[in-house]
């Protein structure tokens, strides 16, 4: 589980899931190059112990890849400051954190797909790194399901896989 402030006691060694030889069915051998949107990355970080939090340590273990665009990490500093008044240093310590958390995509192409421009970055940031899915609870975007080969799932799936 994450700390107090939302940072994890330990950090990534940046290896991915494997598989261990015997173990039952349904056991991962390929991490899962994922997106998650601002809420659930802005739930993770300061709401310990849920769900968004157990997604999050999943990536913290090493069992996934969390993408990262500017962009996503700009909006997530934004609502953190905005919405839970996050000081400069815990902002800092939380970009730090989420860069070397994640592979940083810097996306070329522009999506007008959504009509939150933010929506749009997320499914931006999936497409430049490859994503196999993006992690949302956002309604707009769990109506599309997949986006050119992209799951869309809510946290509960992500959870499931």
């Amino acid at each position: 589980m994450l700390g107090g402030a939302g940072l994890p006691a330990g950090r990534a060694d940046g290896g991915g899931a494997r598989a261990v030889p015997g173990r039952g069915p349904g056991i991962r051998s390929i991490p899962l190059r994922v997106v998650f949107d601002t809420n659930v990355l802005v739930a993770a970080l300061v709401f310990p112990g849920g769900r968004a939090d157990e997604a999050l340590q999943r990536i913290v273990d090493g069992r996934d890849i969390l993408l990262l665009s500017p962009a996503i990490l700009d909006e997530t500093l934004g609502v953190l400051a905005r919405k839970f008044s996050r000081d400069p240093e815990m902002l800092a310590e939380t970009a730090v954190f989420l860069t070397q958390l994640a592979v940083t995509v810097r996306p070329r192409l522009r999506l007008r797909t959504l009509a939150d421009e933010a929506d749009n970055r997320i499914l931006e940031c999936a497409l430049a790194g490859r994503a196999h899915a993006v992690v949302t609870g956002d309604r707009a975007m769990l109506a599309l399901q997949s986006f050119r080969r992209v799951r869309i799932l809510t946290i509960r799936e992500y959870l499931a896989t």
